[in-house]
């Protein structure tokens, strides 16, 4: 990582991030640069001295503001934390953790008062003194116990303040240890409380929140089935001959199911992408008592004889979102290797050898990072499924307008609520092709937005004959003046491309823009390397471009075509 910090940072995405550390953080620094430009990011660092916490966030003109970050990354070592707990006296010790926490409230919402930010903070490693031993975990006096306090204190604390995120490095510790952690040599002689082969992980671990918060993320798995989801061959061995169940092998490949299963359920979209034929490939997932997953959770199924790679592409086709945010898991070799020479961008792990190892492996990869988890994550595998028989019956469809008005299409049309923001948020943090400006709000800046006077908020829904597609549109606008409106977001869900959406939502701001006599909306489209679709969307909606910002006026605006009835409900 040190070697990459040479290397040409230049066309990539920059993030600006504060460290604020109680011990010695230029390492940590340093890992995280280098981590980087491994995926893509240039972060803009600025180091706090050390110790400098309070000064930093408590000075309204110290350094930390004048660099406006991104992210702030809070570390407060377990060292520091248990050299305060001993020079406690016994009432302050019982109180320890809700004192720390009510500290650590105050930093975290001082910042966000002051910028417009997120804070992520590094939770503790355990750490047994000794001093109890078992017995530590009976008595509020043990460091343990205060420790462990502590902990769940914060996972409810960035629960309530929706811009603090939580590092665990504690479960970085349990599945590590405690030896390849932390150097004695290194925190003696420099005050490092991590070591140096552990630093790497911890900044994959504060990239990986970043990258989900900033909209990059896995949102798809994609599954062979022989060797992979099962144990053995389905066309030779048959049903009764593949290794699945509670015994011997077939337990590795049970556990890998239910994992893949809590990923549907968390919203990960499932696939599969088998040589096989498609009868037998569906026969377990059909019939197989000991099988975990089933056909219902696998958005789309593809199994044949044509070669992975244009298999992986029309699953792609279907669910229309990037290859960079899909995983393949394929036991061979050969195939993970062809995959990946013609589809680059698609995570593909190497899995060992050992069934038994796979599970293990795939979680220490931390592969679907997420910033956000709302109810329409547990249906997004019936939408894909429903897409897929929409993409089925428009191959018998010569006109596309024909199998347009064929789905009876209606969107419910409100301002964001109480029920909406957080899909609102995670729409922001989710969508990359169809979003103009490329903003990202947390769950907290949309309440901020819903309730300022200054914003007109609108979100939209889409149901036709196969199903809810639920909330997959929304648009912000603010107020310019009197009789102007900019819109400062404008994005929607991939899953409704090409369905009018853009001309039913431009004709729902326009009637509002007239009933509350707006002369004039303005847009602006910022470019990434993820929206190309819509560098012209708004020239194909009428708009005029006049010094880079793209401007329409509402007296002869003419209604646009659609076929999307609308279901209202007060701006």
């Amino acid at each position: 990582l040190k070697k990459n910090l040479k290397k040409d940072f230049s066309g990539k995405k920059k993030v600006n991030v504060a460290i604020l550390g109680d011990s010695a953080t230029q390492f940590l620094a340093q890992a995280l640069k280098g981590y980087g430009y491994e995926v893509e990011i240039n972060f803009e660092l600025f180091e706090a001295d050390y110790n400098q916490i309070e000064l930093q966030v408590f000075d309204s003109e110290s350094k930390l503001y004048q660099t406006n970050p991104d992210f702030v990354i809070l570390f407060c070592s377990i060292q520091k934390l248990k050299r305060k707990f001993y020079k406690s006296d016994k009432p302050t010790k019982l109180n320890f953790a809700e004192n720390y926490l009510r500290w650590v409230e105050h930093i975290t919402t001082t910042l966000l008062d002051k910028v417009q930010t997120k804070v992520i903070f590094l939770n503790f490693p355990e750490l047994n003194d000794s001093i109890f031993g078992n017995f530590a975990n009976k008595t509020e006096l043990s460091f343990i116990y205060q420790v462990r306090m502590i902990n769940y204190g914060l996972m409810n604390l960035s629960i309530r303040l929706k811009n603090l995120f939580i590092c665990d490095v504690s479960s970085l510790q349990s599945y590590y240890g405690r030896k390849f952690m932390f150097d004695a040599n290194m925190y003696m002689s420099a005050d490092m409380a991590f070591s140096i082969d552990f630093l790497p992980l911890m900044a994959k671990n504060i990239s990986d929140i970043i990258l989900s918060i900033t909209g990059i993320f896995k949102k798809c798995l994609i599954l062979d089935l022989d060797n992979t989801t099962w144990g053995g061959v389905i066309g030779d061995d048959g049903i009764e001959g593949i290794q699945i169940g509670d015994l011997g092998t077939g337990k590795a490949f049970t556990e890998l199911q239910l994992w893949a299963k809590q990923l549907k359920e968390r919203g990960i979209i499932l696939a599969v992408c088998s040589k096989n034929n498609e009868i037998t490939a569906k026969e377990p997932f059909e019939k197989h008592p000991d099988m975990v997953l089933r056909l219902e959770d696998i958005a789309v199924f593809v199994a044949n004889w044509d070669n992975k790679v244009d298999n992986i592409r029309y699953i792609q086709s279907i669910l229309n979102i990037g290859f960079d945010s899909m995983v393949f898991l394929d036991d061979n070799p050969f195939e993970r290797n062809i995959v990946r020479t013609h589809i680059p961008e698609i995570t593909i792990p190497e899995l060992p050898e050992n069934p038994g190892d796979y599970l293990e492996y795939l979680q220490t990869l931390n592969l679907f990072e997420t910033a956000s988890f709302s109810l329409e994550d547990e249906v997004r595998t019936k939408h894909y499924q429903e897409e897929a028989k929409r993409v089925i019956e428009f191959k018998n469809y010569t006109n596309e307008s024909d199998f347009l008005a064929s789905l009876n299409m209606v969107s419910t049309i409100k301002p964001f609520d109480r029920f909406t923001i957080p899909r609102v948020s995670q729409l922001s943090q989710r969508s990359n092709q169809f979003n103009l400006r490329t903003i990202r709000y947390t769950e907290d800046e949309i309440e901020k937005i819903s309730k300022s006077d200054d914003y007109i908020t609108v979100s939209f829904t889409l149901e036709d004959k196969y199903g809810d597609n639920g909330l997959i549109c929304i648009v912000i606008l603010k107020k310019q003046n009197l009789d102007t409106l900019f819109i400062e977001s404008w994005l929607m869900s991939c899953r409704v491309l090409k369905r009018g959406m853009e001309n039913f939502t431009l004709n729902t701001i326009v009637r509002f823009a007239r009933e509350n006599n707006i002369k004039k909306i303005i847009g602006e489209y910022i470019p990434t390397s993820k929206n190309g679709m819509v560098k012209d969307h708004y020239v194909n909606l009428g708009f005029v471009n006049i010094n880079g910002l793209w401007e329409l006026e509402i007296e002869g605006y003419p209604e646009k075509d659609n076929f999307i009835s609308p279901l209202f409900e007060k701006l």
